[in-house]
């Protein structure tokens, strides 16, 4: 993710959608309509993306940098998550096209996986997605935090800014519903504070406060709810979706050709590896096996980043690492729908 991606994100209108009302079915007179499912877990239109799991398509319009990340690292074309955010709103998928952001043979690659309609999350879906961002916060963070403990303020800048530049924009809405206390504030104070005099002794004080400020959103959920193994594995892998789109962002002929992609994605799967870690017992009494495959993938995983500074060759290639995300994902799903059933 680069430095000043969100800045200049479009701001869709609400949508007001209730299950009686015909807006909310898409028609051809109001074709973007969110569709909302009977359960009430999660509103999808058929065009849409309801996370970083890749099943889904990905909304043009609103997704974040990490899931424009996929196109840029499958089609390998450098700054295309920018050129993407920069050329919205988008009316339909072809417009990428049309907007000469990528070409027809490039589209064709990719179309099956781009969507342009609203998602509407709700329930557990919904804190999931609140859960899963402010993760990609505290990844962030640890890793600015590693790279500034090692004298690298330049380095550890971006990562700084992320979370106020990229991801607070689309977190806003639900802390406001959640009550939390407003913390953009601290996060800029920080970020210019590093970027105007990295060896100010406040740094560390206002680097705690912040870290502080984040994990306090992060309480807004209830506390059953965040060591539930169930609900915490389905955090994990969105943010290993991330991780796995960042690094195959970073790399190539084998070699790491973007630091800031690569340290991105270290800290996302150091903090989902810490955040296993926490549910790791409650996962070996439920699925015995499906521990041992998470875990073993972790430990292997954690290997891929060896320090917050890139070494000259990559570790493992980008699809050493997608098999071992896919290999914890297939098991976190065994052991989140034996949670479903049981329930």
């Amino acid at each position: 993710m680069k430095k000043f991606r969100y800045i200049c994100l479009t701001v869709a209108a609400a949508a007001i959608v209730t299950l009686s009302s015909c807006s909310s079915t898409p028609t051809a007179e109001n074709p973007s309509a969110p569709v909302t499912s009977p359960q009430g877990t999660e509103a999808v239109s058929e065009n849409s993306h309801s996370g970083h799991g890749g099943k889904d398509k990905i909304n043009i319009n609103s997704a974040i940098l990490s899931e424009l990340d996929k196109f840029e690292a499958k089609l390998g074309v450098p700054a295309l998550s920018n050129k993407i955010q920069a050329g919205r709103p988008y009316g339909r998928p072809e417009d990428l096209v049309t907007k000469k952001v990528i070409t027809q043979e490039q589209f064709d690659q990719i179309k099956d996986q781009v969507g342009v309609q609203e998602v509407v999350l709700t329930g557990e879906a919904k804190d999931v997605d609140y859960m899963s961002k402010l993760g990609l916060m505290k990844g962030h963070l640890l890793v600015a935090q590693e790279l500034l403990d090692q004298n690298q303020p330049k380095q550890a800048e971006p990562h700084i800014g992320h979370p106020v530049e990229e991801i607070y924009v689309d977190v806003e809405e639900q802390l406001n519903e959640r009550k939390v206390k407003e913390f953009k504030t601290t996060l800029v104070s920080l970020q210019d504070l590093v970027k105007s005099n990295s060896k100010d002794s406040k740094v560390k004080t206002n680097f705690a406060s912040s870290v502080q400020a984040v994990d306090g959103a992060i309480a807004a959920l209830p506390a059953d709810q965040r060591s539930k193994p169930g609900f915490v594995l389905q955090v994990i892998n969105e943010l290993l979706d991330s991780a796995n789109s960042e690094y195959g962002a970073a790399i190539a002929d084998g070699k790491v050709t973007a630091p800031i992609e690569y340290q991105d994605s270290r800290g996302f799967v150091v903090y989902a590896n810490d955040l296993y870690k926490g549910i790791s017992s409650q996962v070996v009494q439920a699925d015995p096996e499906a521990h041992k495959a998470i875990d073993s993938s972790f430990a292997e995983l954690i290997t891929v980043w060896p320090a917050a500074i890139p070494p000259a060759k990559a570790v493992k290639t980008p699809s050493d690492v997608t098999k071992l995300v896919k290999t914890i994902e297939e098991n976190s799903q065994k052991v989140v729908d034996k949670s479903n059933t049981k329930v």
